[in-house]
């Protein structure tokens, strides 16, 4: 699988929990890892897709054009990614006189195609929504475990 899923997903949930919803490529890349280029060319696709909207000039940034419950990760996943679960290489040769290699493309092929329309289906039960509540979650045990450690320590 590609990383511009991930990239999107992070930007997306890091944009729904901003309370004025609005952030630039540098603060959105130092919150992914990554280079705001790379930032910028996913965050085109999903502008290009109306997942976001821009706001020009020195206080501009990136805004959510959708609320983030009605935002399924399928439809993510579909637009940036899909396809990425085969690999670009696949054993065999057509036409070959041995059976395995004639046949291993297109097997695999289909394989590939049913774990790709397996794992839509999965992401498309999951909303940025429900990506924001997890990490909330995950937020509050980290939170919960630092009390403890501390606790320990006394």
């Amino acid at each position: 699988m590609n990383s511009e899923f991930t990239i999107a997903v992070h930007c997306l949930v890091f944009l729904s929990m901003k309370e004025d919803c609005m952030a630039n490529s540098e603060d959105l890349s130092h919150s992914v890892g990554t280079h705001p280029a790379r930032v910028r060319k996913v965050l085109s696709v999903l502008r290009k897709h109306g997942y976001l909207t821009t706001k020009e000039g020195a206080h501009g940034g990136y805004l959510l054009n959708r609320p983030s419950d009605e935002i399924k990760l399928g439809e993510l996943y579909r637009l940036v990614a899909g396809g990425s679960l085969g690999p670009n290489w696949c054993s065999g040769e057509s036409g070959s006189p041995c059976v395995v290699s004639s046949n291993m493309r297109d097997v695999m092929g289909g394989i590939y195609d049913g774990g790709e329309e397996a794992l839509s289906i999965y992401f498309d039960r999951i909303s940025i929504e429900d990506v924001k509540h997890r990490i909330g979650k995950s937020e509050g045990l980290s939170k919960s475990m630092n009390e403890l450690l501390r606790q320990d320590k006394d």
